[in-house]
């Protein structure tokens, strides 16, 4: 009997996530393929890496829309929204509902990246399965669930890689195409879970949060600020992640850039 409770209780596989991501690491490799490597397309990639992880996920889904850290016009969160789906990180509903939930229960048994299940399990295997998370999400995202752009991206996210890719081809041919998409999505992939897993794990905590976050600097320099994760759970609605003066936050500079122009404000800063 009880072996046959267990058996329920393990998570099912989700098979469409888990051959989308064997499919996309898989034509990564075609980087290796001769004459599929050019210096323009690592350019291409590096670009579309700051577009889509920094502009995209970090700055607006993130920060702007999941923790409202600031304010900016709705033609310019609709472009952080475009951003940030062109990271193919699933939709914004989703996504913003997942991580509206990761706060809510961090590190607790029905956190669905639960960092106490182990670093493979809160990087990325957690995406693998049908985690109860995902049946949770429209409680947190009441405030965007009735937004037609939201709706359309959160049903066309995995289709706006198509346009994407069809101008790269014509750009630079299938270079800036492996590059720019196969490569670069595995590479903002990996940078936005190492925040879910290396950033309970691994760096220092300045904060007694009740979880296991920390503050990790190499994460924070492949996420544009994010490893500071500590300091983020500390002060969740702060849109500066970097409190002291050695922590380095690039999304906090583009706040700043935005405020500077006007585009942004009440923005909500840390008594650190």
């Amino acid at each position: 009997m009880t072996t046959a409770i267990q058996k329920l209780e393990k998570p099912i596989v989700d098979w469409p996530t888990a051959l989308f991501m064997v499919a996309v690491h898989g034509l990564a490799l075609l980087a290796y393929v001769p004459g599929n490597t050019t210096w323009a397309a690592v350019g291409v990639a590096l670009v579309l890496h700051w577009i889509t992880g920094c502009l995209g996920i970090t700055l607006g889904w993130h920060r702007l829309i999941a923790h409202k850290s600031f304010e900016v016009p709705k033609w310019l969160e609709y472009f952080f929204v475009v951003c940030g789906t062109l990271a193919c990180q699933h939709g914004p509903i989703v996504w913003i509902g997942l991580h509206r939930h990761h706060h809510r229960y961090s590190d607790q048994p029905n956190d669905h990246h639960d960092a106490g299940k182990g670093f493979w399990w809160s990087h990325m295997c957690w995406l693998l399965r049908e985690v109860p998370a995902k049946d949770e999400i429209h409680k947190f995202t009441r405030d965007i669930a009735d937004d037609p752009v939201y709706n359309f991206f959160e049903k066309y996210f995995l289709s706006m890689q198509l346009p994407l890719g069809i101008v790269l081809y014509l750009m630079g041919g299938w270079p800036f195409v492996v590059w720019g998409i196969f490569v670069r999505l595995v590479v903002v992939y990996h940078c936005t879970w190492f925040v879910n897993s290396a950033t309970h794990k691994f760096g220092y905590r300045t904060y007694n949060t009740d979880d296991t976050s920390t503050n990790c600097w190499w994460v924070a320099l492949v996420t544009y600020g994010e490893g500071w994760h500590n300091n983020h759970h500390a002060y969740q609605h702060s849109a500066r992640h970097g409190l002291k003066w050695w922590e380095i936050d690039i999304t906090w500079l583009h706040v700043r850039l935005l405020q500077s122009l006007g585009l942004a404000r009440k923005v909500k800063v840390a008594d650190s």
